[in-house]
């Protein structure tokens, strides 16, 4: 069997040419083609990755944060202050200043519940309460006893009390 000789006619030479120049443009044109898509993809991955760090260290924030409520949820509340409230200080026609007297003498009587466990206070306010309605406080000349209208214990104690002038 014979391969005829078509290398040698020009219109073959143009064909193979032809065919050799298309298949470098193919070539070249896949390349690109690829690289566009592969550039996309490393793109899109950059971008998914840094979404999935930005979520990672949130939500590592939040566990740190739950772990810190925990933490806080377990230590018990305290009393942290104390607030008097005598509610007939105008009828007594006391002043101000005999006021702020009285109420830093009940303060003073009862400071030993600031710092203490809510629950304790709690328990022992009919205690809480007998301590201040039992003791006479001296301010000036005069000397007042005080009954105890309200009671609210929280983080501050409020205290409303009435006072009356006792000899």
């Amino acid at each position: 069997m014979h391969v005829p000789p078509y290398h040698k006619k020009p219109s073959w030479q143009r064909f193979f040419v032809g065919v050799f120049f298309g298949a470098l443009i193919s070539y070249f044109v896949i390349i690109f083609m690829y690289g566009t898509m592969y550039e996309r993809l490393l793109e899109e991955n950059s971008t998914i990755q840094s979404k999935l760090k930005d979520a990672e260290n949130y939500i590592e924030a939040l566990e740190e944060d739950n772990e810190n409520l925990d933490q806080k949820s377990k230590q018990p509340t305290t009393v942290e202050s104390i607030e008097l409230e005598i509610t007939n200080a105008e009828q007594l026609r006391i002043d101000k200043l005999l006021l702020v007297q009285l109420e830093d003498l009940v303060k003073e009587e009862i400071s030993h519940i600031i710092g203490q466990d809510i629950n304790i206070v709690y328990e022992s306010n009919q205690l809480l309460e007998a301590t201040i309605e039992n003791k006479n406080f001296k301010v000036d000349d005069f000397t007042y006893s005080l009954e105890i209208n309200r009671l609210l214990i929280h983080k501050t104690v409020k205290i409303s009390a009435k006072a009356k002038i006792s000899n």
